[in-house]
């Protein structure tokens, strides 16, 4: 039997290279594009396949972990995407690089629908370990901005690729010798799994579908547009590419801390109005957010990060509370297969609303999508938990 700290350990440490992954590009772009003789806009195309099979791909991967074997998907996700990555610094032409960014967000596509299956299936306390989860997934944000950047700068941009890549190669194989296959039936999480009246689950369910389209599709174009944002707008603090990675490291260390208390907080307060204050946050400051530079910009794109990460955690718990353990990891599937194709397509609309109106016409066409996240935490039932069941305290 594996050992569920074991497991879970794997499994974020999997959730922090899911995304650094997937966001190396976006903080390398900037030095790629003249080794291909593309500007930024340019660029921005290839990666679109690759955010898109980020998503599209979740569905057949969450159906395999729960009909074959979720550590057999994750033993295949490290090892995968570990030799996806070095094969991006081998890359000489667009089309290849397409390919290799394609092939990353297939195995990348594998994390989410079953190694939060995972996380959920071995915690004692679901809102606790999905908040610590997506600390570890926010800090491989972070560290891709800031390591890409200084890789990138000193040793260029193909080892920006290719020495994560080996690593989680390593790592990979260091999973499979510590982590068996196992059937989990996740009973011990069904005692803390929140609950409505059945005649409100239609408002579960669509205040869930509205919130992901649009927090996924906001969530993927901050990350992916933060680094140029950055070295358009903070002229006056600096122009060097590793301190900007590092700066914009630093805006995402503050996600990471909302994640973690919004994770405690979901285990002992009703999730309606958790899910109501984080919604509250993102419009409005990404409308302020299009006028703005320098410090200013620095501020207020803390907010919109703390925003857009918390609601990740709240979008997870609410999947993980109300599905049974059997179907969880195909609930996650089409969770994030709506979310993360939905995502994909804000690569295109950044390239294409930055192309007409920089990123003044950005900011406000994702503030005026962050209104549907209201609507939708409105929508939302309050919660109602089993009788006899007191939510422990987090640790």
């Amino acid at each position: 039997m594996n050992r569920p700290q074991t497991v879970i350990t794997y499994v974020n440490i999997a959730h922090f290279i899911d995304h650094y992954a997937m966001l190396i590009f976006a903080a390398a772009v900037i030095l790629m594009g003249p080794a291909f003789g593309l500007g930024y806009a340019e660029m921005l195309p290839y990666a679109t396949p690759g955010f898109v099979a980020f998503g599209a791909g979740s569905l057949a991967t969450g159906w395999l972990g729960d009909r074959w074997s979720r550590r057999h998907m994750m033993a295949i996700f490290f090892i995968g995407i570990g030799l996806s990555m070095i094969s991006v610094g081998f890359v000489q032409t667009p089309l290849q690089l397409g390919a290799a960014l394609f092939a990353i967000g297939i195995f990348a596509s594998i994390y989410h629908p079953v190694g939060t299956a995972m996380i959920v299936s071995y915690a004692q306390q679901i809102g606790r370990e999905v908040g610590i989860n997506g600390v570890w997934g926010n800090l491989g944000v972070a560290s891709s901005a800031l390591v890409t950047g200084v890789v990138a700068q000193y040793l260029g941009w193909r080892w920006a690729f290719v020495v994560p890549g080996l690593a989680t190669a390593a790592i990979g194989i260091a999973f499979m010798l510590a982590v068996r296959h196992e059937v989990r039936s996740g009973h011990k999480t069904e005692q803390a799994t929140a609950r409505v009246a059945k005649k409100d689950m239609w408002r579960v369910f669509a205040s869930l579908l509205i919130a992901v389209l649009a927090s996924s599709t906001t969530f993927n174009a901050v990350t992916v547009a933060l680094p140029k944002l950055f070295a358009e707008r903070l002229t006056e603090l600096t122009t060097n590419p590793a301190l900007l990675g590092l700066i914009t490291a630093g805006v995402y260390v503050f996600g990471a801390l909302t994640q973690y208390n919004v994770g405690k907080l979901i285990d002992r307060h009703s999730l309606k109005q958790i899910f109501l204050g984080l919604a509250l946050l993102p419009a409005p400051l990404l409308y302020g957010a299009a006028v703005l530079n320098n410090v200013p910009l620095l501020v207020v794109s803390i907010g919109i990060v703390m925003g857009m990460f918390g609601l990740v955690t709240v979008n997870d718990a609410m999947v993980g509370k109300y599905t049974a353990d059997e179907w969880r990891a195909r609930a996650y599937s089409v969770r994030y297969f709506i979310g993360f194709t939905a995502a994909g397509v804000a690569v295109g609309m950044i390239a294409w609303l930055h192309e007409i109106g920089g990123f003044t016409l950005t900011l406000k066409v994702f503030a005026g999508l962050c209104a549907f996240i209201i609507v939708a935490a409105l929508l939302f039932p309050a919660d109602q938990r089993r009788q006899g069941y007191a939510a422990q305290p987090a640790e």
